[in-house]
């Protein structure tokens, strides 16, 4: 199935991104265009064809997180707007509301 125009502005208004109107055409066709090689490659034989190594769950197996931690040149409070048991604060977005924030002037039905 083609990506259409429609696609692409429903894609970048999901993920928040603007798009210049000259742009759109060269983003469709670059998606259609990679829709088209995996095309190609979904029509590859691949029976009897050994998986990689080192991919998926025979993977190289990870070693212990073992030594102790690396110090930091200088404390996380001095370069950290805020901080709350060892964890970096971070501020909400603008785009979303306080867990608090009630609309004002909407009436409770």
């Amino acid at each position: 199935m083609p990506i259409s125009t429609d696609d692409v502005l429903h894609i970048a208004a999901l993920a928040r991104l603007e798009l210049a109107e000259d742009r759109i055409p060269s983003l469709v066709s670059q998606l259609n265009g990679i829709l088209g090689h995996m095309e190609v490659l979904s029509q590859t034989k691949t029976e009897g064809v050994r998986g990689a190594e080192g991919v998926g769950d025979a993977g190289l197996p990870l070693r212990t997180d073992i030594g102790p931690p690396y110090p930091l040149a200088l404390p996380p409070e001095s370069f950290a707007p805020s901080m709350r048991e060892g964890f970096f604060m971070v501020p909400r977005l603008a785009t979303h509301q306080d867990a608090s924030h009630r609309d004002v002037g909407v009436e409770n039905e």
